[in-house]
């Protein structure tokens, strides 16, 4: 049984507004850094500007993926669209590595030709404190509201968000110290902010490329979903667990061992049951898939190969047809059990003489069906 909860629309719709107000303050802020950073001659504030720039092609990005995401299962994608957004966080994590290869490329190159080093002006000051401003407002801002949604990809661009403040902040360092008579020291700043874009950028990215392979839940949630499910009464044992991420929320595939003569219904409910406590009390879990066994597949001999009920019942005809007492039986359970089929049959209380006469009848039976390898016990009820 598999059960999954549906998309919430309220969480495209807050990703859409906190990105569509990043994406206005970061047009803002580059055409002013790139601007400014030019006419004062600041090759980090340019590179700051750059940066800023490429904020505002992951809130498009981050735009588009949010709407494809939120998307319910279709024929092509029965798991839904979650991944969209995993695909988003990953090409937000490299277009920052990107970004930081020019940036710190050009950095070293006019660290060792001293003839291109540039000087300047107190403007670039303003700027850069402005844009640290700016920008540090926007990562809060956008860091709530992926708590909120729990968004893995809005947390991935308020980081990209929070890369630009404390980059500015370098470029506030260089830009002062240049001024001050060190003439490297903005191109140093400018290298400096290349790097730290680049570890953000691969702390982004190999998450996402660890979702996209498959990776489950750390093991200290699977812990806890462990916990939930040996709660539900009726579980005795969990013998495979398997979890995997999309978009923040996370599936689960879990073998539980129940007690094998149940009725079909009572496992269902005990599966059931396990659904919804895991929905209830796992936060990332949206999607659990339950599979009752009534034997640990692991150790148990495989039933497979055993006769279905049709050809079961047909075999156990044949083998009982010289006994009379046999084709008074209302009906026949069948249990597929450590590579045999136990047989329960059921009688009505008027057939029922004595106990000696029944354990006669089920000795009987047994004795009949004892050269068949794909038969196993047979038990006799009244009722």
């Amino acid at each position: 049984m598999t059960e999954a909860r549906p998309v919430v629309s309220e969480r495209v719709v807050a990703t859409r507004k906190v990105t569509l107000v990043g994406a206005v303050v970061n047009i803002v802020l580059s055409v002013v850094k790139i601007a400014f950073g030019w006419l004062a001659h600041s090759q980090s504030l340019v590179a700051d500007g750059v940066h800023s720039l490429s904020d505002l092609l992951s809130d498009v990005l981050v735009w588009f993926a949010a709407g494809h995401a939120a998307q319910g299962p279709d024929s092509d994608h029965p798991y839904g669209h979650g991944r969209f957004e995993t695909l988003a966080t990953l090409g937000l994590g490299l277009l920052l590595i990107l970004v930081a290869v020019g940036i710190s490329w050009d950095a070293a190159s006019r660290l060792f030709s001293p003839e291109r080093l540039l000087v300047p002006g107190s403007l670039a000051l303003v700027v850069a404190f402005g844009s640290v401003l700016a920008k540090e407002w926007l990562y809060h801002y956008t860091i709530r509201v992926a708590k909120r949604a729990k968004s893995d990809m809005l947390r991935a661009n308020a980081w990209h968000h929070r890369s630009d403040a404390v980059s500015s902040i370098v470029v506030l360092v260089g830009v002062g110290g240049t001024m001050a008579g060190l003439p490297y020291l903005d191109s140093i700043a400018a290298f400096i902010v290349g790097l730290m874009i680049a570890h953000i950028g691969w702390e982004l990215s190999w998450p996402a490329v660890q979702e996209l392979a498959d990776a489950g839940l750390e093991e200290e949630r699977l812990e806890k979903i462990r916990r939930v499910i040996r709660s539900v009464d009726g579980v005795e044992e969990i013998h495979m667990l398997r979890t995997r991420l999309s978009a923040g929320q996370a599936s689960a595939d879990v073998h539980l061992l129940v007690n094998p003569r149940l009725s079909v219904s009572e496992g269902h409910m005990i599966g059931q049951m396990v659904i919804d406590r895991l929905q209830e009390d796992v936060e990332e879990i949206t999607d659990v898939t339950v599979h009752i066994d009534p034997e640990d597949d692991e150790v148990a001999t495989p039933s497979r190969g055993l006769p279905l009920r049709e050809e079961a019942e047909s075999i156990l005809e044949k083998c009982w047809q010289d006994m009379p007492a046999s084709s008074n039986a209302k009906r026949l359970v069948l249990h597929y059990l450590s590579g045999k089929i136990d047989v329960d049959i059921f009688f009505s209380l008027e057939d029922f003489k004595d106990r000696e006469s029944t354990n006669r009848l089920a000795a009987a039976l047994q004795s009949k069906i004892e050269p068949l390898d794909q038969f196993g016990s047979v038990r006799i009820y009244y009722g």
